[in-house]
C-alpha cells in the first residue's frame, strides 16, 4: 500500500508541474507554427510561458524561439511575418522610462532581430489583434472612467497609489472577469498605426470582454461593449473606423451576447458567435452569425445544425470571396473540427478528440490545431482541411505525458425520461472482477460544458493513480447532445441533471470490476453544486468533495459577479420562492450525513466565498463531519502549482480515509 501511495503522489506531483501548450498560431507564409508552452518557474511557484517553434511539415524538431524569454505569451504574426506577443519583460533601451512598472506590453520579434517594444499602457495590455494584410494592430487595455486617454490614466493611477486610494464608484454593472475583482478600470480598444500613436476606438464598458478584430486592410476595427441601460443580457458589436475611432456600424439583439469576432478575407462581413443565455423559460442556444457590413443584415450560419455543438471561434477561409469556414464544438464527448462550405453544407473533419487553437494554411488546404482527449494533454497536430472523420498527424512539441495510470472507456445508459446518456470512465491499472476498484464520480462545471477535453482542474488521472476508477458524467445541460439536452435541464439545476448523474452512477456500478460499496463524489463549480445537492438527497456515497459549489442559491445569485444571468434562471426569490426551494441544497442541510471536504478560493467572484462559509457553518452547526480547505489568494480555479498539489493530496487523503477506511493523513504543508 505504501508503494501505491508513493506512485500516486509521484503522479500528481508530475501532473502539477507538467508543461502545458496553449495559443497555437501559423506564420502568414505557412512555414512556421508558434505555440505557448507554460512551464513552472525556477522557484516552482507559478506557471510562466515561453514561445516554441514547431515545424508544420513535422521534419524538424521543435525548439524554443530564439530570443524569446520566460514570460512571453499570446503569440500572433503581423502581416510581414514579424512575431508579436505579450510580455512583462523590461525594455533594455537605456532611454526607456523606468519611473514606474511597465506591466504587460506588446512586443515585436522580427526574424533574426532582437525583441522590441511596440506598445505599453499603464497597467497591462490584456489582448491584441492584427490585420491580415496591413501593419495595423489593435489591443485592449484599461482606462479609469475619469481618464480620457493613457496619459491621464497613468497620472490618475499615480495619484490613487500615492494617496492609498482603491475606492470604486459603480455607475453601471459590476460584472467582472472570472477570478478578478470588479473595476474600477474599464477595458477600451486601442488601434496602433505605423506611426506608433494609439487611437482610442472606444470603451468596452465594465462588462467588456477584450473581444476585437481588424479588417484585413486594417481600416476597420470591431469590438464588443456592454449595452446601455438595464440590459445585462445584451452586448453590442461595434465596427469603427480604425484611424479615427468613429463608429460605422453597431449590431445587437435583445437577450443575446456576441463573442469571437472575425472579418472575412475581403472584409465585407463580420462573423462571430451569438449566444442566447439560459432563462427559466428558454434554453441556452449558441450559433455562428455573419453581419453584412453593406446591408447591415445578420444571418444565422448554422440554422439547421441539429447536433448543436456550441460552436467556438470561426476560422475563415484566407481566400478572397470564399465563405468557407471551420469551427469546433462539443459532440458526444468529443470536440471535433467542422467545416462549413459556401452552400451551408457541414462536414465533421475529425473522428475523435477535442480541438482548439485552430489555424488554416494560406492556401486553405491544411489545418493545424491543438488536440487533446480525456487521456492526453494538448498536442500540436496537422489535418487535411476537407476530409471527413480523419485522424490527425502529430507534430513534435513539448507537453506530452509519458504514460497514464489506467485506461479510458465509455459508458451508456438510458435516463428516466428515455434520453440516451453517456460518460467517460477512467479505470486504474490492475482493475478486474477479482480486484474491483472503488469509484469516484466527477461531475463537470458549467453546467453548459462536457467532458470532452483534457483538463488541469479535477483531472481524473491523479485519482486513478491512487487506485480509483473515475466516472465523468455528462448529465442534462451538458453540451454536444443536441438542443433537447438543454431543454431537459432548463430551470432545474438540481432536478434532471442530478437524476442523470445517479443513472450513470448506477450503470457504472453494474460493472463487476467496480466496487459499489466504496464510492465517493467530487465536483467543481456546477459540479460542486451537484455534489452539495447529492449530499442532501442521498447517503450512498462514503465521502463528498465540493469545490467552489453553490449551496444557498438565493444568497449566491445576489453575490455572484453574474447576478443578472442567474436571476434570469431562477427569478426574484421574493416572488418565485418555489424555484429556490426546489433547487437550493441549503434548505435540506439537516439531511447531510456524508463526510464532506469543502474547497474554495478567497478571491472567487463567480461563486463567492460566502457559499463555502455558509455550507461549512451549516454542517458544523448540525454536527455533520466536514473539513474546509481554504486558499485565500485563489479564485474560482486553483492555479498555483503547489496549491494544485495540496488540493489533490488533501482530496485523495480525505477519500482514502472515508471511502477506503484508511487512517487520515494531514498533508505535510498544512
Amino acid at each position: 500500500m505504501i508503494h501505491a501511495l508513493d506512485d500516486a503522489t509521484s503522479f500528481h506531483d508530475r501532473f502539477a508541474t507538467q508543461s502545458r501548450l496553449t495559443d497555437l498560431v501559423l506564420a502568414p507564409d505557412g512555414t512556421c507554427l508558434i505555440v505557448s508552452v507554460q512551464i513552472i518557474n525556477d522557484e516552482g511557484t507559478r506557471q510562466v510561458s515561453r514561445l516554441w517553434e514547431v515545424d508544420p511539415s513535422g521534419e524538424r524538431e521543435s525548439r524554443p524561439v530564439a530570443r524569446s524569454v520566460q514570460g512571453d505569451f499570446a503569440p500572433a504574426f503581423a502581416a510581414d511575418g514579424t512575431l508579436l506577443f505579450l510580455s512583462g519583460r523590461e525594455d533594455t533601451d537605456s532611454a526607456a522610462v523606468k519611473s514606474e512598472r511597465r506591466g504587460v506590453g506588446l512586443w515585436a520579434l522580427p526574424e533574426g532581430g532582437e525583441a522590441r517594444p511596440m506598445a505599453h499602457h499603464p497597467g497591462d495590455i490584456s489582448a491584441f489583434a492584427v490585420a491580415k494584410d496591413a501593419s495595423t494592430v489593435a489591443y485592449t487595455a484599461d482606462l479609469l472612467p475619469g481618464a480620457p486617454n493613457a496619459e491621464a490614466y497613468a497620472e490618475l493611477r499615480r495619484e490613487r497609489e500615492s494617496a492609498v486610494v482603491n475606492a470604486v464608484l459603480y455607475e453601471a454593472t459590476t460584472t467582472c472577469a472570472l477570478g478578478a475583482g470588479p473595476g474600477p478600470d474599464e477595458p477600451h480598444t486601442f488601434v496602433l498605426h505605423s506611426d506608433g500613436a494609439p487611437v482610442n476606438a472606444g470603451s468596452q464598458g465594465l462588462a467588456g470582454t477584450g473581444e476585437m478584430a481588424l479588417s484585413p486592410d486594417g481600416s476597420l476595427v470591431a469590438y464588443t461593449r456592454a449595452a446601455t441601460g438595464r440590459a445585462p443580457d445584451t452586448n453590442v458589436v461595434v465596427v469603427a473606423d480604425a484611424a479615427t475611432g468613429v463608429e460605422r456600424h453597431t449590431f445587437s439583439r435583445p437577450g443575446h451576447q456576441y463573442y469571437r469576432l472575425a472579418f472575412t478575407a475581403d472584409g465585407p462581413a463580420l462573423v462571430c458567435q451569438r449566444q442566447r443565455e439560459e432563462t427559466y423559460d428558454t434554453e441556452w442556444r449558441v450559433t455562428l452569425v455573419a453581419f453584412d457590413l453593406a446591408s447591415g443584415e445578420e444571418s444565422d450560419l448554422l440554422p439547421e445544425f441539429g447536433n448543436w455543438p456550441w460552436p467556438g471561434r470561426a476560422v475563415l477561409s484566407p481566400t478572397r470571396g470564399d465563405t468557407t469556414l471551420w469551427f469546433t464544438g462539443d459532440e458526444q464527448g468529443h470536440c471535433p473540427i467542422f467545416r462549413r462550405d459556401a452552400d451551408g453544407t457541414i462536414t465533421r473533419l475529425t473522428a475523435s478528440g477535442a480541438y482548439d487553437s485552430l489555424c488554416v494554411s494560406p492556401n486553405g488546404t491544411t489545418l493545424y490545431a491543438l488536440r487533446s482527449t480525456i487521456g492526453s494533454p494538448p498536442r500540436v497536430v496537422r489535418l487535411d482541411a476537407v476530409t471527413a472523420d480523419q485522424h490527425p498527424t502529430f507534430l513534435g512539441a513539448p507537453g506530452d505525458l509519458d504514460s497514464l495510470p489506467g485506461t479510458l472507456t465509455e459508458l451508456h445508459v438510458e435516463a428516466d425520461d428515455g434520453f440516451p446518456l453517456r460518460a467517460w470512465l477512467a479505470l486504474p491499472d490492475g482493475v478486474s472482477a477479482e480486484r474491483p476498484a472503488p469509484l469516484i464520480i466527477l461531475p463537470h462545471g458549467g453546467p453548459q460544458m462536457s467532458w470532452s477535453a483534457w483538463t488541469w482542474m479535477w483531472n481524473p488521472w491523479p485519482f486513478a493513480a491512487r487506485g480509483y476508477a473515475v466516472l465523468l458524467p455528462d448529465p442534462a445541460l451538458s453540451t454536444g447532445y443536441g438542443q433537447r439536452m438543454q431543454e431537459r435541464g432548463r430551470g432545474q439545476y438540481g432536478g434532471q441533471p442530478y437524476r442523470d448523474l445517479i443513472a450513470l452512477t448506477d450503470a457504472a456500478l453494474a460493472r463487476k470490476d467496480l466496487d459499489a460499496s466504496r464510492t465517493g463524489l467530487a465536483g467543481w463549480s456546477y459540479g460542486g453544486y451537484l455534489a452539495n445537492r447529492a449530499a442532501t438527497l442521498t447517503d450512498r456515497f462514503k465521502a463528498i468533495v465540493t469545490h467552489a459549489g453553490m449551496w444557498n442559491l438565493e444568497a449566491f445569485q445576489i453575490d455572484t459577479d453574474m447576478h443578472a444571468y442567474f436571476q434570469k434562471i431562477f427569478g426574484d426569490p421574493r416572488t418565485q420562492r418555489e424555484r429556490y426551494e426546489a433547487n437550493s441544497p441549503h434548505f435540506h442541510a439537516a439531511k447531510v450525513t456524508t463526510p464532506m471536504l469543502i474547497v474554495h478560493g478567497g478571491k472567487d467572484h463567480r461563486v463567492p466565498i460566502g457559499q463555502a462559509l455558509s455550507l461549512h457553518s451549516d454542517l458544523q452547526r448540525l454536527g455533520a463531519p466536514v473539513k474546509f480547505l481554504y486558499f485565500p489568494d485563489e479564485g474560482h480555479a486553483i492555479g498555483a502549482p503547489n496549491h494544485i498539489r495540496i488540493m489533490y493530496e488533501t482530496a485523495l487523503n480525505f477519500l482514502d480515509h472515508h471511502v477506503l477506511g484508511q487512517e487520515w493523513r494531514l498533508p505535510a504543508m498544512l
